[in-house]
């Protein structure tokens, strides 16, 4: 048979593998078993009550078409939360839109934004995911490079003002940011914001990880910080980190009224929205005991505690404690090693996944992520691993 002549349209052709995508077939390819100390996967279990409540709802028949605006009970339990949690208010009827994850909702307000040949500002290092949708849109993505103070990654306004060009229309940030691990502090996301103020950008704020942090840090959301602020802000939100319900796929965007129906016009030619009895489950679980997030939160920091404890002490690595998020970066400049080469050599020689930070873009140049989504032996064996490897290169 002849090969079939459809043609590939050229916005796709300048797509590419996530990092972690581009390394699972890496780790298809090599013999031998491997531990994994790569993925955002939570292995714990979604909270029994939230499991009961898309139970209860099946049971009752919630399985037609949704609201393509997110059930009301969905969307004002959202807007409880934010009020509770992060002390903003939105409208349920008007304000808040529900996704099928946090990665859908940054593809439809993205879409919903931007222009051909818009340019959006994002740190670097940044998660890789967001580049693809950027380039569907038809936008170009314009790194900020982060530098490392002490022990941790720094977004400064020196180095926003460097990146800066006049087709920039938003910055997409994260916090806590991945991979990177670093809380921004108030005064840090108020000087971020005053730099969306003086150059009129959007900002997309990313707040998967809110609830994942450590040793009194808190989360900040900008909307938060001004009325001007909330006012150039679109949050973006899912479940599947606080709940454990990766794979429910619900989320939500809050935003001005005017942007959530110009996000619900792109929605609605791309998606139904999370069926009935998943945003039901949602509801529960925003609206419902809170418990869980913070024996959620104390098995999280356990993990980190080993894993900064099993990587003290290698020469030429330094463990990043993140402050926030599961993933901790290992500082391995030391080394003078390219970081994919040593990424490469720990999975065929010593059997142990992670992530280059140079996949996050340059500025992760000499650095490793780690993740601890995963506990138990899963964890123990990896690190070890990840240490044997590590003091191999040491050696010389």
């Amino acid at each position: 048979m002849g090969s079939v002549k459809i043609p590939v349209a050229r916005r796709v052709l300048g797509l590419r593998p996530t990092a972690v995508n581009t390394i699972l077939a890496e780790v298809r390819a090599t013999p031998g078993p491997v531990v994994s100390l790569m993925r955002g996967e939570p292995d714990l279990r979604t909270p029994a009550h939230i499991v009961e409540a898309a139970t209860e709802s099946l049971a009752a028949g919630r399985t037609t078409y949704p609201d393509q605006r997110g059930e009301v009970r969905l969307r004002e339990a959202v807007a409880g939360k934010l009020e509770r949690d992060n002390g903003v208010c939105y409208d349920p009827a008007t304000e808040i839109l529900v996704t099928t994850g946090a990665t859908f909702g940054i593809y439809v307000a993205i879409t919903a934004m931007l222009n051909e040949g818009d340019a959006v500002m994002l740190p670097d290092p940044v998660y890789d995911a967001y580049l693809s949708p950027l380039r569907l849109a038809g936008a170009v993505p314009v790194p900020v490079s982060a530098e490392i103070v002490n022990g941790r990654f720094l977004l400064t306004e020196e180095a926003l003002e460097a990146a800066w060009r006049p087709e920039c229309k938003a910055l997409l940030l994260n916090t806590p940011w991945n991979p990177v691990g670093t809380v921004f502090t108030g005064v840090e996301l108020a000087r971020i914001g005053a730099f969306c103020e003086r150059r009129n950008l959007a900002l997309i704020s990313d707040e998967i990880y809110e609830a994942i942090v450590y040793e009194g840090h808190t989360h900040t959301s900008p909307a938060a910080l001004s009325p001007e602020l909330r006012e150039r802000t679109v949050l973006v939100n899912a479940l599947s980190k606080t709940y454990a319900m990766t794979g429910w796929r619900v989320g939500y965007c809050a935003a001005p009224a005017a942007f959530v129906q110009a996000m619900l016009l792109v929605l609605q030619q791309s998606s139904r929205g999370p069926a009935l009895f998943v945003q039901d489950a949602a509801a529960a679980a925003l609206s419902g005991p809170q418990e869980c997030v913070e024996e959620m939160r104390a098995e999280y920091s356990r993990r980190r505690t080993r894993v900064v404890r099993a990587l003290a002490g290698i020469p030429g690595c330094q463990v990043m404690a993140p402050e926030g998020g599961f993933f901790a970066m290992l500082d391995i400049r030391g080394l003078g090693v390219p970081s994919e080469v040593v990424r490469r050599r720990l999975l065929t020689e010593f059997g142990v996944v992670v992530i280059h930070g140079a996949a996050y873009g340059p500025s992760g140049e000499g650095t490793l992520r780690v993740s601890f989504a995963s506990g138990g032996e899963t964890l123990a064996t990896g690190l070890e691993r990840l240490r044997t490897g590590l003091e191999s290169y040491a050696k010389g």
